[in-house]
């Protein structure tokens, strides 16, 4: 039986490894795209507090820049998993939004706060 949680962690974990290896100019891009995909989920209506719509266009438009060997699609990725976390359902999806936001961080999308 797959594990869910198992399964976004390893993508999160590769996405991070994609981020890790690209230059500045491949992170503007991808920060460039993840903020595409934003806007482009916010258009998207929830329906009944299931993000599904939201992640499938998400993962559409990944298979589109993977298909073309784009490392901004990495962009898309990271919105979708970011919409599936944000359904607060998975088991230890607080654990799972931290490493998302470690990720937008390393892309400087996300700036350290102190508590």
């Amino acid at each position: 039986m797959r594990n869910e949680f198992d399964d976004i962690a390893r993508t999160l974990i590769w996405a991070a490894g994609m981020v890790l290896q690209s230059g500045p100019a491949d992170r503007r891009r991808i920060a460039r795209a993840y903020r595409k995909a934003q806007e482009r989920v916010a258009a998207i209506p929830a329906a009944n507090g299931d993000a599904r719509p939201r992640i499938v266009a998400c993962f559409e438009a990944f298979d589109d820049y993977k298909s073309r060997e784009d490392v901004a699609g990495v962009g898309w990725l990271l919105t979708a998993i970011q919409e599936r976390v944000n359904e607060h359902d998975l088991p230890d999806w607080q654990a799972l939004n931290l490493l998302v936001d470690d990720v937008l961080e390393m892309l400087g999308l996300v700036e350290m706060t102190v508590h």
